[in-house]
């Protein structure tokens, strides 16, 4: 797989799968078990399904997590569940239909899954009966958070999107391919994973990940949100490691130029998964801009 990318290929291929997702934790079963004391754990019917959620904190501000490919709120966002502030905000994270313990179903990507991800995402916090949330969206749960702030504008407060882009490129699709078959990814970004999937969910699963994505190549300027971007009416601020090896500096650019009024902050020694690298400024940065 990395020889078939050629050698810069390969290293960037080997820095995303070592930064995809590391220190996963595996959610415990059973949908309302509580996590500790301060982190419960429920299910709520949503659109024809039964989507998981963590909730913390009883502040006032809501703050939605939205996870990225094969994510769920847990594996995603240990370091914002434990300690963004409990005393400001309420925070959810949940884990999208066919992803973490929002099975069933299994996940399906039809061209509009990012659309229907939003609409679920919303639909969601309407049912536990929050008005109005701020988004936080790293990666897939950037794209959706984006999707979600352009479609539903009197529901989301703020944003903060990190890793996310709103079109696909060759480019972007000769990285997704690298990253295809599980089986070549390191033991330490497989294994956790497929303690939560097992192994023929979590291979079946990206591969149809890798098809989903590049279908939006086909679409006009390979858009997948770019054409709603001028929709978003919230205060916005986009995240970008530098050194994120799957997703490419233009895609933070394109998307700072026609978000009207965003903020764009670098990180310079961030790669995809800064929320958990460097943990402890990000969560200042977002709590900062949320106040």
């Amino acid at each position: 797989m990395a020889a078939a990318l050629g050698g810069r290929g390969a290293r960037r291929l080997r820095l995303l799968l070592s930064a995809l997702k590391p220190g996963i934790r595996v959610p415990r079963p059973g949908p309302a078990a509580a996590l500790s004391s301060s982190v419960t754990s429920a299910r709520v019917a949503v659109n024809g399904v039964h989507l998981h959620y963590l909730r913390t904190g009883d502040g006032e501000h809501v703050v939605l997590l939205l996870p990225g490919m094969l994510g769920s709120g847990e594996t995603d966002f240990g370091p914002q569940i434990e300690n963004l502030s409990k005393k400001l905000f309420t925070v959810v994270a949940w884990d999208p239909r066919g992803y973490g313990l929002s099975r069933p179903p299994d996940r399906d990507f039809p061209v509009e899954f990012f659309e229907r991800d939003a609409k679920d995402a919303v639909d969601l916090m309407k049912a536990l009966k929050f008005k109005k949330v701020s988004l936080l969206g790293w990666s897939d749960g950037g794209i959706t958070a984006l999707i979600a702030a352009a479609r539903y504008p009197s529901c989301i407060h703020k944003m903060v999107i990190w890793g996310a882009n709103a079109y696909v490129t060759d480019q972007d699709e000769e990285l997704y391919q690298g990253i295809r078959d599980v089986s070549q990814w390191s033991e330490r970004t497989r294994k956790p994973l497929e303690a939560l999937y097992g192994f023929n969910y979590l291979a079946r699963t990206c591969e149809k990940w890798v098809d989903g994505i590049k279908q939006f190549k086909h679409l006009p300027d390979g858009s997948i949100c770019r054409h709603l971007l001028p929709l978003v009416q919230c205060p916005t601020l986009i995240v970008h490691g530098e050194k994120d090896p799957l997703v490419p500096r233009f895609h933070a650019d394109f998307i700072h130029r026609h978000v009207r009024g965003s903020r764009l902050h670098l990180m310079p020694e961030g790669k995809h998964n800064l929320h958990l690298r460097f943990a402890d400024e990000f969560n200042k940065l977002v709590e900062d801009f949320l106040q």
